[in-house]
């Protein structure tokens, strides 16, 4: 009972190793880990949604079993940052003694970039001090937001983009259990949208699964708020042609129909450039006004006009 009320992505997320989507490589290093009983500090560096937090919490298991608990912290940096936290909770659990026959405790930190530097220099020292008796595994989106004497600490572990075929497997798998039909077009709309994201796929299906036991990627676009890639190359194609009117009319579409911010419209007009066939230099035009005009709407100046000014730009023929 208790599982039914839990999002899909803690529902369903691995409870081991083998059970891990994707990231072979990593995940083979992983089980040699568990086998000899024994580990480095690691940096998992990768974008959101990859699989770090997973197989963290799944070496866990996997190296403590049931005796999790007391050889075990997790902790979020995004929400304890500061250097009260490295000099109590974590620093209190390193020097702590080592309960049973594991040789060491583990401490995860999730999102380890948001650390402020004077933290990351505490975190070094008390990974220093405390090398005997415990291992870190810091997870961070960027890598090099880390402190070098960190990394120089750690064995790096880089998480890439899951495949196509790495995503629709899970979700296939969660669709059966869910008693959900999904068809390959909704499975395809589902990877554009989530871009190798699991959690987002997956919270993604979740989403759509309210709205019937049939998810289609009609469905899949609506939910996500995003426009199908045939849409937005149409109006961008439109606007190619000088027939700014036409374009304006497409735009009111992806606006008003997905309810799509400004730079919604203008990531995935970047993301259709790279599949059109243009004229390198219209390309490379294109691109620097779409940076310009995300550039305004990042520093705040309005969607809507902002958007219908790059349509005409590109209309007028300015990129050329």
């Amino acid at each position: 009972m208790f599982l039914d009320i839990l999002p899909w992505t803690e529902k369903y997320r691995p409870k081991n190793l083998d059970e891990v989507k994707g990231q072979k490589e990593v995940v083979a290093s992983l089980k040699a880990f568990v086998k000899a009983k024994n580990m480095p500090n690691l940096l998992f560096a990768g974008p959101p949604g990859v699989g770090k937090t997973t197989c963290a919490l799944a070496l866990a298991h996997e190296l403590f079993g049931e005796e999790l608990e007391g050889r075990f912290l997790e902790l979020n940096a995004s929400d304890e940052r500061g250097i009260d936290v490295v000099r109590g909770r974590i620093k209190d659990f390193a020097r702590s003694a080592v309960i049973g026959e594991a040789p060491f405790k583990l401490i995860f930190l999730d999102e380890g970039d948001a650390l402020t530097a004077d933290a990351q220099q505490a975190l070094r020292r008390t990974m220093e001090s405390y090398a005997s008796a415990t291992r870190f595994i810091i997870s961070a989106n960027y890598a090099s937001r880390i402190i070098e004497p960190i990394q120089s600490r750690c064995a790096v572990f880089k998480f890439l983009p899951l495949k196509e075929e790495e995503v629709a497997a899970l979700l296939k798998e969660i669709a059966e259990k869910e008693d959900l039909e999904v068809d390959e077009e909704a499975l395809k709309a589902i990877f554009y949208v989530s871009e190798g994201d699991m959690r987002r796929a997956i919270n993604l299906l979740q989403g759509c699964a309210f709205h019937g036991k049939r998810i289609t990627k009609e469905i899949v676009y609506k939910i996500s708020s995003t426009a199908t890639p045939k849409e937005v190359r149409e109006m961008l194609e439109k606007a190619l042609a000088g027939n700014f009117k036409e374009a304006r009319k497409f735009l009111d579409e992806l606006m008003v129909k997905y309810g799509m911010s400004g730079e919604d419209v203008v990531f995935q007009v970047y993301r259709e450039l790279g599949k059109m066939e243009l004229d390198e230099r219209v390309r490379i035009a294109l691109i620097e006004c779409l940076g310009e005009y995300n550039y305004r709407l990042v520093i705040g100046a309005n969607d809507r006009i902002q958007i219908e000014a790059m349509l005409a730009s590109i209309a007028a023929a300015k990129i050329k």
